[in-house]
């Protein structure tokens, strides 16, 4: 059975049921496997849920029986309108699209998420037990995890989004949810300032203990542990060449599943890190350094982020399983806004790393281009994707993971290509729903004092 351990050393090695639940390490870090499951044998002729519940079964094994994580793997991907859940699509240039965005609030934040409220109804059944969770999201976490806790008996959810910098599409399908569960917080500040609080409230153990605090952001070792399949899945159904995966990247939990899949055995040869203009993560790659600068407001929201919180589940690799050096290292982070990793490291750190950033201009330049070539409509950070992965030569295979639907975005797909793209039928009248949520400052206390009045029985 495995288990897990902190990137930051100081916490107890939990089950995975504790971890699901648990979430932040209560030493700050973030859980990651003691060891690492042996190639996968899943059979990527079966279905997706069958072949989700196979590779993802070594994880979970010893905290659920093989049958109920099956029918539970089952009743998730059943939520997903496409007929293979994650079908991979072929660009004009040979480039393949990884569709994630084919659940019900359009993002690849469902594969993991839907997944998620499943688990934590079987756990929390098994415990008898009450949870508050508390989310930060840039744009598709907060309404994929919504969708997956909305009335559900044992939980509440509060989620917490950068006021005035998500799409309308996005804030709405989080806002316009009536569930009695279901919590929005508006704040003063960026996404990286949302994130921020929830880590001080995971950090504040008696604040955690009142409210029964859970985490469904990425930094909750399950969701990395769902997003690992579809790597499995794309990549087994690629062509013989070596694969360059370009991910839209903001939080960094999708890329490192990747890297979880590649250590396993899925035939990756590299990974491409595709930013925006809050390009913190191509400098990283590029030079081995991190400064964090302003948050600037892009074309692609979800991607506006200056600390990538993910990046320290790589950093731990990198640093040989060292959580005292982790914590050393993400503590000058904070304390100094700038943080460089040895000179002897970076060339460990860059094996199969790159980083890439696309602008503005790009990406609507890239939008357009492949319209014209394909037809095919491609959201912003996709198009993002898509502009990185075309630097890559094309003797390797170049896979991009599609992350959104472009109807969530129709602002900046209008102005690429003339089109507005529509909202699928069951949300089509989403734009005459009434919005429920409460702006409040960038505060920790006033922001707890919330939670707290909020959820309590």
């Amino acid at each position: 059975m495995i288990t897990y351990t902190s990137t930051r050393g100081r916490a107890p090695e939990l089950s995975f049921g504790d971890v699901l639940l648990t979430g932040l390490a209560p030493d700050g870090g973030l859980y990651v496997p003691t060891n690492w499951p042996d190639k996968t044998a899943a059979d990527p002729s079966l279905p997706y849920a069958e072949f989700a519940a196979q590779v993802m079964w070594p994880f979970v094994e010893g905290a659920i029986d093989s049958d109920t994580f099956g029918e539970i793997c089952v009743d998730a991907y059943g939520t997903f309108v496409a007929d293979d859940v994650i079908p991979v699509t072929t660009l004009a240039d040979d480039i393949e699209l990884v569709e994630l965005f084919h659940g019900p609030t359009l993002a690849f934040k469902d594969v993991a998420m839907q997944l998620l409220g499943r688990l934590f109804d079987y756990e929390l059944g098994q415990r008898g037990t009450r949870v508050t969770i508390v989310g930060a999201t840039s744009g598709d976490t907060g309404s994929a995890a919504i969708e997956a806790f909305r009335d559900r008996d044992n939980v509440d959810i509060v989620i917490l989004h950068p006021h005035e910098r998500t799409s309308e599409v996005q804030r709405r399908q989080m806002t316009t949810v009536d569930a009695a569960n279901v919590y929005n917080v508006a704040v003063e500040g960026t996404f990286d300032d949302c994130q921020d609080v929830v880590k001080a409230m995971f950090a504040d153990a008696a604040f955690r203990d009142r409210v029964g605090l859970a985490a469904v952001n990425s930094i909750n070792w399950a969701r990395v542990m769902a997003q690992v399949v579809y790597y499995h899945w794309a990549a087994a159904k690629s062509s013989d060449r070596p694969v360059s995966v370009t991910v839209p990247t903001g939080n960094f939990g999708n890329v490192f599943a990747g890297r979880v899949a590649k250590r396993m055995g899925a035939p990756i040869g590299e990974f491409v890190v595709a930013s925006n203009r809050n390009a913190i993560l191509t400098q990283f790659f590029q030079t081995g350094s991190m400064t964090i600068g302003d948050v600037e407001p892009s074309l692609s929201p979800s991607m506006d982020i200056q600390v990538s919180s993910n990046l320290e589940r790589l950093l731990f690799e990198i640093l040989g399983n060292d959580g005292a050096a982790v914590a050393e290292l993400m503590s000058t982070f904070r304390t100094d806004q700038h943080v460089s990793l040895p000179n002897e490291l970076i060339p460990r750190m860059q094996e199969g790393w790159l980083g890439e950033m696309v602008t503005d201009p790009e990406t609507i330049e890239v939008t357009k281009a492949v319209f014209e070539e394909s037809g095919m409509v491609l959201d912003p950070h996709t198009a993002v994707g898509v502009a990185a992965a075309r630097r890559r030569p094309d003797t390797m295979q170049r896979m991009v993971m599609a992350t959104a639907h472009p109807a969530k975005f129709p602002d900046a797909v209008e102005q690429a290509t003339g089109l507005r793209p529509p909202l699928p039928p069951h949300l089509d009248n989403l734009y005459e729903r009434d919005e429920h949520y409460t702006v409040l400052p960038n505060d920790l206390a006033t922001i707890q004092e919330f939670v707290e009045e909020s959820t309590q029985p």
